[in-house]
């Protein structure tokens, strides 16, 4: 979704500013790597199947473990998505005695969180309207109109 640059830095420079919470940096830490990962394995030309029609066993080890990889990073938005939203509204102010979390900290992890639910929802609703319309173009493609007189 966003610069996934971003989340590995944020989470490093305030690992230890949020003990209300304190798996948040280390949610963005995870996010920002294995979201990099994924994206560089998607790049390599093993990822590719062969042209010339020959089956490539690099091939099926890559796509296996994007796979896997994808289906770890939707687990882990997941359990990070509830790690954030159970703080909401967290204390901001360092208190003696008192859980905190940094303010821009919990601000970036919640913002990108829900901006991503927002881009996966309007995602949805576009292809559920894709799906209707092209189900209800080639329903009308099955009539046959009689000639007229």
């Amino acid at each position: 979704m966003f610069c996934h640059c971003l989340f590995s830095p944020s989470g490093a420079v305030y690992l230890h500013d949020c003990p209300q919470q304190h798996y948040i940096p280390i949610y963005l830490i995870v996010l920002g790597v294995f979201s990099l990962v994924l994206a560089l394995l998607s790049c390599l030309p093993c990822a590719e199947d062969p042209t010339d029609g020959t089956s490539n066993p690099l091939s099926h080890v890559s796509k296996a473990w994007n796979g896997l990889v994808s289906l770890f990073l939707l687990c882990w938005f997941i359990a990070g998505s509830v790690w954030i939203y159970s703080i909401y509204q967290p204390n901001y102010d360092i208190i003696e005695g008192v859980p905190y979390c940094n303010r821009r900290l919990y601000l970036f992890a919640f913002w990108t969180t829900t901006v991503t639910y927002i881009v996966l929802a309007v995602f949805l609703v576009v292809g559920i309207f894709a799906l209707m319309c092209g189900r209800s173009n080639s329903d009308d493609d099955d009539v046959v109109v009689p000639p007229g007189p």
